[in-house]
């Protein structure tokens, strides 16, 4: 990051809150019943979304992402926040010192310049040209805005999940949701960048009791689900495997970096066994190639289960969603891999909802009918024995991994507020 100096901003703003380490937080959240949730596929859908709700916020935004980037996208949501701080909105963006790194002081003193509360998640300088904070990223996609609106998913803030950015552009999803849940994702949020929490003034539990009477006519059940590095180290993964063990038709998991371990294979393949129609969609085109190789280490043992696995070849995979049946989805931030599952901190939203389900298996079923190909025995590729070999050793070394990795002292995390002042030395050696 750009060592220039940052200039104070001479506008009173609201005093940031006192920030907090990332500690775990005990805090289990349930069903909320009348929600109105509406899937939004890529940067197409999402970021205008998200945009024109940031631009209506009349007194809260709290944002975290994985990564944000200095690109059209970045640069509007940037302008757009400015311009919230300006009029009084109080706002909090939490970056991940991974994905985010390459942010320039620039940038950032813009933000923070304006009144933006900016904290990054685990800061770490470059070491010989490369970053050492590789491990426990704040990897979830969350905003909230007013209380009332919440996006929740996979898609960062970049230009590459846009399709104009060309053959590398991501197919991802995220989900746009109204009604008493968010209130559980709004506390969250606060919890999370270490904002007290209080109780809900009048005015705030009447605006609720509005939400709940606006969408009482729609049966959309939804339950925020996370993943730490405390309390909660394996909540995601074990409703994967809850639900597949109860899933009675149809399963179809789309998934960006699939290497889960034995336990939930193992749902996956006994699933399959007994009947159900088990599809994964998997990425063809990867970002890393470690990360296919790990994956077609799992192939043989669950196509002789039955399941069906689809690659996707037009563009980089990013999606983290998944159907059970017809009633229950999920729709996050969370990888089926030892980082997400294992390391990060992750957020989904498990959705009941005919609706959702119906318009999300859609979506799936054409992506796996027209732009994926099928997986079978005969289309594994030519020197699968040195694949597999090389695969082997990959997925087992990343099933132990993030056991060695919590050795490291890269793993003691912790967040730094970004001011004027201090922007710029943020990746500064220390």
């Amino acid at each position: 990051m750009s060592s220039q100096s940052m200039e104070k901003s001479t506008v009173e703003h609201i005093p940031a809150p006192p920030i907090r380490e990332p500690t775990a937080v005990d805090v289990e959240y349930s069903w909320q019943g009348s929600n109105r949730v509406e899937l939004l596929e890529n940067g197409e859908a999402y970021f205008p979304r998200v945009f024109e709700a940031l631009r209506q916020a009349q007194s809260e935004i709290l944002l975290e992402t994985f990564i944000l980037f200095e690109d059209k996208v970045g640069n509007e949501l940037q302008q757009i926040l400015i311009e919230a701080a300006q009029r009084g909105v109080r706002i909090t963006v939490s970056l991940d010192g991974f994905g985010c790194g390459e942010l320039s002081s620039g940038f950032l003193s813009a933000l923070s310049g304006a009144g933006v509360h900016l904290q990054m998640f685990d800061p770490a300088p470059k070491r010989l040209g490369i970053r050492t904070n590789w491990f426990r990223r704040l990897h979830r996609k969350i905003v909230v805005v007013d209380g009332t609106v919440a996006f929740i998913g996979g898609i960062n803030f970049s230009a590459d999940h846009l399709a104009d950015f060309g053959p590398e552009a991501k197919q991802d999803y995220s989900v746009e949701v109204q009604g008493p849940v968010v209130a559980d994702i709004h506390h969250f949020a606060l919890l999370q960048c270490g904002r007290p929490v209080r109780a809900k003034y009048w005015w705030q539990r009447r605006r609720q009791r509005r939400s709940e009477l606006a969408f009482s006519d729609h049966d959309g059940q939804v339950r925020l689900v996370y993943r730490d590095n405390g309390e909660h180290p394996t909540d995601i993964e074990e409703v994967y495997r809850q639900v597949l063990r109860t899933a009675q038709r149809r399963v179809v998991i789309a998934n960006a970096y699939f290497f889960p371990g034995y336990r939930l294979l193992r749902e996956i393949r006994n699933a399959a066994r007994r009947g159900v129609d088990v599809r994964l969609i998997l990425q063809g085109q990867p970002d890393m190639m470690v990360a296919r190789l790990a994956a077609r280490m799992t192939y043989d043992y669950l196509l002789k289960s039955g399941v069906k696995i689809y690659e996707y070849c037009d563009r980089p995979l990013h999606g983290k969603v998944a159907l059970v049946d017809e009633d229950w989805s999920t729709v996050g931030s969370s990888n089926l891999d030892p980082l997400s599952l294992s390391m990060n901190l992750e957020a989904n939203v498990l959705i009941r909802d005919r609706q959702f389900n119906r318009d999300l298996y859609d979506r799936l079923e054409d992506l796996s009918d027209h732009h994926c190909k099928m997986m079978s025995s005969e289309k594994i590729p030519s020197g699968w024995v040195w694949h597999m070999t090389v695969g082997f050793l990959v997925f087992h070394f990343l099933r132990h991994f993030p056991a060695w990795a919590g050795w490291l002292p890269a793993h003691k995390p912790r967040l730094k507020r970004i001011t004027p002042t201090t922007g710029s030395d943020l990746h500064e050696p220390r």
